[in-house]
């Protein structure tokens, strides 16, 4: 199955969960997140399934065996790339990151997005005007991301200079936040 089949099949599935659970989303206060409403009371695997924005995310996550992990107490920061920055990879790297023997790779990746804190954009936002504009965030997956404001928008540099613009910040979880990014960002190279 290739990771279009395997996105369309996880669109389908949950369409129809969404659509429910959008009418009792209403007083959470929390952002609706690819037309779909995400609960301050759920997890972030168990709102991210319901992203139609986050589908090769939410199939990446299952790849790398993280499923566990985010459903865990937490608290995690996990800044989530959509399918258009997935779209921004090659499919061919794609479907080999996706592969088992590329499953400690991809976990490297996956984990280069989170972090081990509850961390709110006005946080963030408080961290990188005390550190003089910019902001060292230290990940799970061992990468350090540069967190400066742009305007009124935090970005993520990696250690390669790929920038990643927070476009949906403050996404309430059980068991921490997302904060939604328009790039994949890579450990070093």
């Amino acid at each position: 199955m290739t990771i279009k089949t395997l996105i369309a099949t996880l669109v389908a599935a949950t369409a129809l969960g969404g659509l429910a659970q959008a009418e009792s989303h209403a007083g959470t206060d929390n952002p609706m997140v690819g037309g779909a409403a995400m609960f301050p009371d759920q997890t972030i695997v168990e709102n991210a399934v319901n992203s139609a924005d986050h589908t090769t995310l939410v199939a990446a996550v299952k790849a790398a065996g993280l499923v566990d992990t985010l459903n865990s107490a937490g608290p995690f920061t996990v800044f989530a790339p959509t399918n258009a920055a997935f779209d921004r990879i090659s499919d061919d790297s794609l479907n080999a990151l996706l592969q088992p023997e590329a499953k400690a790779q991809l976990t490297q990746i996956l984990t280069c997005h989170v972090v081990a804190a509850n961390a709110m954009s006005d946080a963030i936002a408080g961290m990188i005007m005390d550190d003089g504009g910019m902001h060292s965030v230290e990940t799970v997956g061992g990468c350090t991301l540069q967190a400066r404001m742009d305007g009124s928008e935090i970005t993520l540099t990696d250690e390669n200079g790929r920038e990643a613009t927070v476009t949906i910040a403050d996404v309430r979880q059980s068991n921490g936040v997302i904060h939604v990014i328009d790039r994949v960002l890579l450990p070093a190279q």
